[in-house]
């Protein structure tokens, strides 16, 4: 790869971390999601799934720092303890549920797109509830805290099995009565704990195998890890200046993008 391309690599791959770091502060969605499909431009997607996860990892532990202190102890006793073991069960069958056929395959222009059933379950899943989320009637639905633990259920298996854990997160923590502050926290500290558990399973299964990792990922991963530092950094600032309803409308919209190019295969 000449310089022009090493170049590009690190702008594209470095902003979309900066960005994607600020938004995930008051969502607690996004990095994962959207820097797992720029990584894969570049490396294999074994490799970029890994990096992603990583800097996923680094990132809420620096945002855990600056936030983390306002987490609801008792949401998150509830919320993430089954979140986590979920998450085990989730990272071990992605180990086999990877090696599922495709599903479907097309091309648009010369590059071929594929649909795995991964990809359509939780695209599908994010679409739902992010329309869910914007309708006016359902944002004045209460759910009920029983349902916590089953939030957290939901969230860690899909988080362990392909890192998109926070659509169905938010979704069930923005209900749980906390105040700004104290959802953000909760989502932050909640992601530390099922990346770490996810992280771990990982390293014990496929991602222990011989891949062969390219030299510049290391700089790669450790500059996307900066960058989302800063970006949560930036997202911390601004954070008394957005109101509840406008990070709804962001985190929803997003969602519906995201999740619509990850059902068809575009992502």
């Amino acid at each position: 790869m000449g310089f022009r391309g090493l170049l590009m690599e690190y702008a594209v791959v470095c902003l979309t971390a900066f960005f994607a770091s600020g938004l995930t502060l008051f969502s607690g969605f996004g990095l994962g999601t959207i820097l797992t499909p720029v990584l894969s431009i570049f490396f294999p997607v074994p490799v970029a799934v890994g990096a992603a996860a990583v800097v996923h990892l680094a990132n809420n532990l620096f945002k855990s720092a600056l936030i983390g202190r306002h987490a609801n102890k008792k949401v998150l006793v509830r919320f993430a303890l089954p979140a986590v073991i979920a998450a085990l069960f989730g990272a071990s069958l992605l180990t086999s549920f990877s090696s599922l056929p495709v599903l479907a395959s097309y091309s648009l222009g010369g590059p071929v797109h594929e649909i795995t059933p991964v990809k359509l379950t939780i695209g599908l899943l994010i679409v739902f509830f992010s329309f869910l989320e914007l309708a006016p009637r359902f944002e004045k639905i209460a759910i009920d805290p029983k349902y916590l633990p089953l939030g957290g259920v939901l969230s860690g298996f899909f988080g362990g099995l392909s890192g998109h854990q926070g659509a169905l997160r938010s979704m069930f923590l923005i209900r749980a009565g906390l105040a700004k502050e104290e959802f953000i926290g909760t989502s932050v500290v909640s992601a530390v704990i099922v990346d770490i558990g996810r992280l771990t399973v990982y390293g014990l299964g496929f991602y222990t195998a011989s891949f062969t990792v390219p030299p510049p990922l290391k700089g790669l991963v450790l500059a996307a890890a900066l960058s989302a530092f800063a970006g949560a950094f930036w997202g911390k600032k601004l954070m008394k200046k957005v109101t509840l309803r406008a990070v709804q409308i962001v985190v929803g919209i997003t969602l519906i993008l995201l999740g619509a190019g990850l059902s068809i295969g575009l992502i």
